[in-house]
């Protein structure tokens, strides 16, 4: 998950008044580290106080971060139904909001087109961990349709907004960070070139990590396809943009050789 640098980078450093101020949803979260912080059982109630018994019941465990955050989704998914979604996608906490993004996870019958409408704003979120919730709640459900996947965020890797063009790219890697792999994408990275190649680009650094992430998730498996891809690129756009997403794509495949 990224994580934004001006902040504190241990647990230790997160003071008691911040993580009470983080934990009952008056201040957003600097980093990751912050964050990890929270006390999410009391952040639920804070959100929701009637539902202050079953919010320790399930979210006062020592599973991790990823899971209850899930969970928090699906407890305000069957408190409100949809209408859960809009109150949380507006709070001021970065984790509350992310939280809507696992609501609408659990929401049932809903298409992925559905599904990707509505959450867009949660994926151009001026929050770096709200960013990182929308794709990691509904990859499951992107991953059940590799194909539509792609057929729908393709036009996202065209997007005039960066944090969009990204979450096209790092929804669908094929390892990705936090999440399960994705089977089709570790055996075929092919599959995803129509998705990269309007990225290869990309002027935006924040894209361009995420588009050399994939490719070194597809190297693991697939390196001389991975190097394929490069070569041509840097044959085709000789530019400063492509060959910083090159270099560092094939980071994994260079260790691997020295």
């Amino acid at each position: 998950m990224s994580k934004n640098a001006k902040g504190p980078t241990r647990m230790a450093d997160v003071s008691a008044a911040r993580r009470e101020a983080l934990s009952y949803g008056q201040v957003e979260s600097k980093t990751l580290v912050e964050a990890l912080t929270i006390d999410m059982a009391q952040l639920f109630a804070s959100v929701y106080p009637a539902l202050h018994d079953q919010a320790h019941a399930a979210l006062s465990t020592n599973t991790g971060f990823t899971q209850r955050m899930a969970v928090a989704g699906e407890l305000a998914s069957a408190h409100n139904g949809p209408t859960a979604f809009d109150t949380l996608a507006r709070h001021k906490a970065d984790t509350v909001r992310g939280w809507a993004a696992y609501v609408l996870a659990a929401q049932p019958g809903l298409s992925l087109k559905q599904r990707l409408e509505k959450v867009r704003p949660l994926a151009n979120d001026s929050h770096f961990g709200v960013r990182e919730w929308a794709w990691l709640a509904l990859r499951p459900h992107l991953m059940e349709d590799t194909e539509q996947s792609l057929r729908l965020l393709i036009p996202w890797a065209n997007a005039p907004a960066p944090n969009l063009r990204r979450y096209a790219s790092e929804i669908t890697r094929p390892r990705g960070v936090w999440c399960k792999h994705w089977p089709e994408f570790k055996a075929q990275p092919e599959l995803g070139l129509d998705l990269l190649e309007p990225l290869k680009s990309d002027p935006n650094r924040y894209v361009q990590d995420s588009v050399a992430n994939w490719l070194n998730d597809a190297s693991k498996q697939q390196p001389e396809w991975v190097n394929e891809v490069c070569t041509r690129w840097q044959r085709e756009s000789a530019t400063t943009e492509t060959n910083t997403i090159c270099k560092r794509a094939m980071r994994s495949m260079r260790a691997k050789n020295n």
